[in-house]
C-alpha cells in the first residue's frame, strides 16, 4: 500500500473530506461520518442516536426503504451503519464505477430520511428487540453492566441503544429536532478510499451534498469521573461472566503506545500473559481477553473471561497476580519484541481492506483533525521500552483502580476489596 495519496479537504458548506487513492484495487469504499453519538444526547433521549441511524434506512423524501436497499443490491454494494458512543458511521463498498450512485444514496439519507410515523412505531420494535438481545448475550450483558457502573452518572455509562423506555417515548418530532441540530457540515466527514480521484470525489459530493445546513450546537462535554466498584448480578447461565477493568489514556495520550503494548502483553494476543496462564495452563476458561476503550477524554482497560461458576474466585486471583507482576517485574526483552510485532502485523493486517482503511481515516479525523501514515504508528509502537510499559502498569494498576462485574450463578459470592487490591 506504500503508493497511497491521502487528500484532505474542506468545502465550501464546512463538509471534511478525506480520500485515499489505492490504485491497485477494484473496490472503493465511502463513508459520511458524524462526530457525534450516545454521550451526546440528553439524558431522557438515550439510544435517540442509535435510533435516527436506523431510521436513516427507513427511506428519504424520494426513496423508500426498499428502494434504498435494491439500489445498493442491483450494483452488488455492501452497505452498512453503526453508532457508536462518540460518533456514528453510514458507509458504502462498492466496484470503483459505481461510486457516483453510493454518493447519491449516501446523501440523500442523511439529509432527506422521511420519518414517517408508521416506520418510527415499527422500528420502535425492531430496537427493543435488540436491547432483549443484549441481555441474553452474557458477554455484552457483562461489558454493558461494567460500563454502566463503571462511566456511573455519565453519558459514557450508558448503553448506546438507550432502554425500552427511552426507544419508546420517542416521537417524530424529537427525531426531527434531533436529527436538524446533529446533522450538520460542522459534524460530518465524508472519506472514501480506493480506486478513486480526489477531485471526481471532491465534485461529486460537493454537489451531492449541496445544502447541508451548517448550523452546530457547541459540545458541553463533562470528564467522566471513575469510582471503582463490585457489582454481582445474579443469572441462571451455564457460566459465569467475569469482567474487571481500571481507568485508562483517552485517545490522544501520549502513553497510548506504551498502554497498547501493555494491553497486547497482557491479554490481546494468543501468547498473552492471561490466555496462556487461564486458559492453556488451567484450563479455566475458553474465552479470555483484555481490551482498551478510548474516548476523547477518558478511557478504560478490561478483561473478559467466561468461566465455571466455582471457578470464579480462582479466576479473579490469577488475573490480579498478572497485573501485580506487570507492576512489580520488568518486562523481559523478548515478550516486549513480541507484542510489538503481534501489534504492528495486526495493525498492518487490519488496513489491507478499502473499508477498514476508510474507517481509519475518519477516526483520525474525529480525534485528531489531522492525517498521519502507518509509519508514525508503527514508529510510536517501536519507541516502546520495557521501563514505559512498567510505568504505565504502576500508573493505570493502582491499588484500589480496579473493578468488577460478575454476572451469572453467583448465589452468594463474596469479592471483598482486599481480593481486588493491586498494593
Amino acid at each position: 500500500m506504500a503508493h497511497t495519496t491521502i487528500v484532505r479537504d474542506l468545502l465550501p458548506n464546512g463538509l471534511r473530506l478525506v480520500t485515499e487513492r489505492i490504485p491497485h484495487v477494484r473496490s472503493a469504499s465511502i463513508g459520511v461520518w458524524l462526530a457525534r453519538g450516545s454521550r451526546h444526547e440528553p439524558l431522557e433521549q438515550s439510544g435517540i442516536a442509535h435510533f435516527v441511524e436506523h431510521m436513516l434506512f427507513k427511506g428519504t423524501s424520494t426513496r423508500s426503504a426498499e428502494d434504498i436497499a435494491q439500489t445498493i443490491d442491483s450494483i452488488g454494494g455492501q452497505m452498512d451503519a453503526f453508532t457508536a458512543k462518540e460518533y456514528a458511521s453510514y458507509y458504502i463498498k462498492v466496484l470503483d464505477e459505481h461510486l457516483p450512485v453510493a454518493v447519491d444514496v449516501l446523501s440523500d439519507i442523511v439529509m432527506r430520511p422521511a420519518f414517517g410515523a408508521e416506520d418510527i412505531e415499527r422500528e420502535k420494535k425492531v430496537v427493543v428487540e435488540e436491547i432483549k438481545m443484549v441481555e441474553d448475550t452474557p458477554d455484552d450483558l457483562v461489558h454493558e453492566l461494567f460500563t454502566e457502573h463503571f462511566w456511573q452518572d455519565h453519558p459514557l455509562g450508558r448503553p448506546i441503544l438507550g432502554t425500552k423506555d427511552t426507544v419508546e417515548s420517542l416521537s417524530a418530532d424529537l427525531l426531527r429536532r434531533y436529527f436538524g441540530r446533529t446533522y450538520s457540515s460542522p459534524n460530518l466527514i465524508v472519506a472514501a478510499v480506493g480506486n478513486i480521484e480526489h477531485q471526481q470525489v471532491r465534485d461529486l459530493v460537493a454537489r451531492c451534498f449541496e445544502g447541508l445546513p451548517g448550523v452546530s450546537e457547541p459540545l458541553a462535554d463533562q470528564r467522566p469521573r471513575v469510582v471503582p466498584h463490585v457489582l454481582t448480578r445474579n443469572k441462571e447461565l451455564e457460566q459465569s461472566h467475569v469482567c474487571l477493568g481500571a481507568n485508562s489514556y483517552q485517545q490522544d495520550h501520549q502513553d497510548r503506545y506504551a498502554s497498547y503494548v501493555l494491553n497486547t502483553v497482557l491479554g490481546g494476543s494468543m501468547s498473552s500473559r492471561l490466555f496462556q496462564n487461564i486458559r492453556e495452563k488451567r484450563g479455566l476458561a475458553y474465552a479470555v481477553f483484555s481490551g482498551l476503550s478510548a474516548y476523547r477524554d477518558a478511557g478504560s482497560v478490561t478483561i473478559y473471561a467466561g468461566c465455571a461458576n466455582n471457578a470464579i474466585g480462582e479466576l479473579i486471583d490469577v488475573v490480579i497476580a498478572e497485573l501485580r507482576r506487570l507492576k512489580d517485574e520488568a518486562l523481559p526483552e523478548p515478550e516486549l519484541r513480541r507484542a510489538k510485532d503481534h501489534l504492528k502485523g495486526s495493525l498492518m493486517l487490519n488496513l489491507e481492506s478499502t473499508s477498514s482503511r476508510m474507517s481509519h481515516l475518519a477516526r483520525q479525523e474525529i480525534y485528531f483533525d489531522r492525517q498521519f501514515g502507518l509509519d508514525e504508528t508503527l514508529e510510536g509502537v517501536e519507541r516502546v521500552s520495557c521501563d514505559d510499559v512498567q510505568r504505565v502498569a504502576r500508573d493505570l494498576f493502582a491499588d484500589g483502580a480496579l473493578a468488577a462485574t460478575v454476572l451469572g450463578a453467583v448465589n452468594g459470592l463474596q469479592l471483598p476489596p482486599e481480593r481486588l487490591s493491586l498494593g
